[in-house]
């Protein structure tokens, strides 16, 4: 059983580091604010919990368990404040075409 939960632990954490590793090099490359900020949240969070459930599977004591639950929850719940911020700050200071734009829910009418 805990050859299969360390092959499990191994294959989420490669997963994870390669999903985070899509997410840098999206930050580096797409060209617009409105692409950086999906590839420095979508992929980045799937990656980080990636990451936290390889360790989970890896270490398994319930100190650990608590740690990992605890930053999970808290990366859950910055990421998509920060990029809400940093796509306020975007269209606010005009680096948005807002031709791109479906829905534009901040122009004054």
């Amino acid at each position: 059983m805990t050859t299969v939960a360390d092959w499990l632990g191994g294959a989420c954490l490669l997963a994870g580091a390669l999903l985070s590793l899509v997410a840098g090099i999206g930050v580096l490359r797409f060209p617009d604010v409105l692409g950086r900020m999906h590839a420095a949240t979508k992929p980045q969070v799937l990656g980080v919990l990636l990451l936290l459930v390889g360790l989970a599977l890896r270490l398994r004591t319930a100190s650990d368990l608590g740690m990992i639950a605890l930053v999970a929850v808290f990366q859950l719940a910055t990421a998509p404040v920060a990029a809400q911020m940093i796509g306020r700050a975007a269209y606010r200071s005009g680096r948005i075409d807002r031709e791109l734009l479906d829905a534009d829910e901040l122009s004054d009418r």
